[in-house]
C-alpha cells in the first residue's frame, strides 16, 4: 500500500473520498461551515455545493493557513481531516459541549470512509500529521467533538480519541468536547 497523507489545498478537495449516502464525499460537506445550509443541502447540485465549500478553503487558508488533510491509499483518497478556528466553523458553537477554548483548534472531522482501511491506524497517522502541524505553527490545543455511539461518523467515536491522548473536557451525553494539548506527545 501506497500511503500519502496531503495538505488540503485548492487543487485537491476533488480528490476528497466518496461514499453512496448524503453528503457523498467530505467535499460536499458543509455542514460545520454554513450551518443553514443543513437542511436543505439535499436539495442543491453537487457543483453548487463543492463551489462553496472551496470558497470556504479557500477563505481559511489565507486566514488561517492549512485546514484539512487528505489521506491518500494507491492513488485514492480514503480518509479526510478538517480543522481550523471555531469562528471558520460556526456549527461548533450549537454543540451543547461548546464552545470551543479560544486557544484550542477544533478538528471538525476526521474519517476514514472506507471500511476496508479502518482498525489499521491510518485515522491515527493522520491525526498525528496533523498534530505535528499544528505544533509547529505554535497552536496550542486540538478539540473536536466526539460521538459516543455510532461509530461510523465523520466526527469519530470517543475511544479513538482517548487512545490517542485526548480527554474529555466537555461532557455530555452524546457529543463530549475532547481535549489534546499539543505540549503532549500523540
Amino acid at each position: 500500500m501506497d500511503i500519502v497523507i496531503e495538505t488540503l489545498a485548492e487543487h485537491n478537495l476533488k480528490n476528497a473520498p466518496e461514499w453512496p449516502r448524503h453528503p457523498f464525499s467530505c467535499k460536499y460537506c458543509t455542514y460545520w461551515e454554513f450551518p443553514d445550509d443543513s437542511p436543505h443541502a439535499t436539495e442543491r447540485p453537487r457543483e453548487e455545493i463543492f463551489e462553496r465549500k472551496l470558497g470556504w478553503l479557500k477563505k481559511t487558508r489565507r486566514n488561517f493557513g492549512n485546514c484539512g488533510k487528505i489521506l491518500v491509499i494507491d492513488g485514492n483518497g480514503v480518509g479526510y481531516a478538517q480543522y481550523a478556528h471555531a469562528s471558520s466553523l460556526p456549527k461548533c458553537f450549537d454543540y451543547s459541549a461548546g464552545p470551543t477554548s479560544d486557544d484550542a483548534v477544533f478538528l471538525s472531522c476526521l474519517f476514514i470512509s472506507d471500511q476496508r482501511f479502518r482498525r489499521l491506524g491510518l485515522g491515527s497517522m493522520l491525526l498525528q500529521n496533523i498534530c505535528e502541524e499544528l505544533r509547529e505553527r505554535g497552536i496550542r490545543a486540538v478539540e473536536t467533538f466526539a460521538r459516543r455511539t455510532e461509530v461510523n461518523n465523520p466526527s469519530g467515536p470517543v475511544e479513538f480519541y482517548l487512545e490517542s491522548g485526548f480527554r474529555t473536557f466537555r461532557n455530555t451525553s452524546e457529543f463530549p468536547l475532547m481535549r489534546l494539548d499539543l505540549g503532549r506527545d500523540v
